[in-house]
């Protein structure tokens, strides 16, 4: 450890002289050798260190979501060349090259916030070794060792024996409870803020090594504060618990108002992105005028959560502009298809005929044979009304035979319809071949 003291040397001071800044401000609330004062001065001293530390997160978001994007490209790489590894490692630094993509980008935070943490173990550890560190003098020194959080010493660690924390002012079971519940939700934390990470802001659509390497640092990492934690000083626990809560609010806010494109947490921005534009007609701030813009510019690239989202305004009778803002819309309904292709004036759908009972059907099919009968009545008259006078038949004789000339007669059954024949006009018969 003085090795890495030594490291980090330079930067214990400034680090000390913060700690001392915000702890006269506390002091003069809560009281200078209260838990409170030296306590709120780290949470303080992360707070800052986290806002300066905003630029990189931005990055480190950018540089996540690049690495989601190549992810299909590198593995075709890996595929392509997985028998040549120089070769391979060429064509990986050659495609970083080409996307501006720095595979480190997504760890800045982390590396950045390294030396603070070291400073900060090494200053904590100074105050329970009885060392003046920095700009922390006697005085300082004897407060600092005095300032209890929920009872346990401010520089006390779980793996203290009994003397060193009576030393200290304190019992072990109250520094190893205090300090057990602070290790379990750092480590709650830590999973926390990796699981929403892959839950909710990771594009679904595409399966990669990178989701299931993500997937893995969500265990790791728990398991990883646990079993170090045991080692921090309870005010390095709390810088590290501080953190923690930042991360995961910082992380909450992003995925809300920025989410990755096809994930989870898109779907549910762009629907409530839909509800605030066809409420109020408009965009609103820069942040929802990006999204539109990008969206837009997409085209048939659009995933399946903006297409709807493009169909919605459409539908509402808006469009969305290239640069970023909706306005009302006088042309014709275009409505996208799953592939992105524009479909004009989508047709009504087809009503399907209201089904009838039997009884119904049955006195249709009557009243439409007695209607094409009636039909057919006129056609009948005219034609017995056609024939000569001398083509009727005459008087039957006692035979039963025909008259001479004349043809046989008809009796009364054959002017009207056979019995189980259908009523109206009926089909002629083709001749039959002999």
């Amino acid at each position: 450890m003085d090795t890495i003291a030594s490291i980090f040397s330079f930067i214990t001071t400034p680090v000390s002289w913060v700690i001392v800044q915000f702890h006269s401000v506390y002091g003069a609330i809560f009281g200078p050798d209260t838990g409170w004062a030296w306590g709120l001065s780290i949470v303080s001293l992360v707070i800052l260190i986290r806002i300066c530390l905003i630029p990189l997160f931005v990055k480190q978001i950018k540089a996540t979501r690049a690495m989601q994007t190549l992810q299909p490209e590198m593995k075709k790489i890996q595929e392509r060349y997985k028998n040549d590894k120089q070769r391979q490692s060429e064509e990986m630094m050659k495609l970083y090259k080409e996307t501006g993509t720095n595979p480190l980008s997504s760890c800045l935070p982390i590396l950045a916030q390294s030396p603070f943490f070291f400073a900060l173990y090494h200053v904590l550890n100074g105050i329970a070794s009885n060392d003046t560190i920095g700009v922390i003098n006697d005085r300082l020194l004897e407060s600092a060792q005095k300032a209890h959080i929920f009872g346990a010493p401010l520089a006390a660690k779980f793996t203290d024996g009994s003397s060193k924390v009576e030393a200290l002012g304190s019992s072990i079971t109250d520094v190893r409870v205090v300090t057990a519940i602070m290790i379990v939700l750092m480590s709650f934390s830590q999973f926390y803020t990796q699981r929403q990470l892959m839950t909710k802001n990771v594009d679904t659509t595409v399966k990669t090594p990178f989701m299931q390497q993500q997937k893995m640092l969500m265990y790791v990492f728990p398991v990883m504060f646990a079993v170090f934690g045991i080692n921090f000083p309870v005010g390095v626990l709390v810088y590290w618990l501080t953190t923690n809560v930042w991360t995961m609010g910082q992380q909450m806010y992003v995925i809300r108002n920025n989410p990755t494109p096809g994930s989870k947490a898109q779907a549910s921005y762009l629907e409530r992105l839909n509800k605030h534009v066809t409420q109020h007609g408009k965009t609103r701030g820069r942040g929802q005028k990006a999204i539109v813009k990008a969206i837009v510019a997409k085209g048939r690239d659009r995933n399946e959560f903006e297409r709807k989202f493009i169909n919605g305004l459409t539908k509402a009778g808006l469009a969305a502009q290239a640069d970023g803002n909706v306005v009302k819309s006088e042309a014709s309904t275009l409505v996208e298809t799953e592939d992105g292709t524009p479909v004009t004036g989508a047709a009504p759908k087809r009503q399907q005929p209201k089904r009838q009972s039997k009884s119904q059907r049955q006195s249709g099919a009557v009243q439409g044979g007695a209607k094409a009968a009636g039909e057919s009545e006129p056609k009948t008259s005219l034609s017995k009304s056609d024939e000569p006078q001398d083509a009727k038949p005459g008087p039957k004789p006692a035979g039963g035979k025909p008259a001479s000339g004349g043809k046989p007669a008809s009796g009364g059954t054959r002017s009207k319809a056979q019995s189980g024949q259908r009523k109206g006009p009926q089909r002629p018969k083709s001749p039959s071949k002999k």
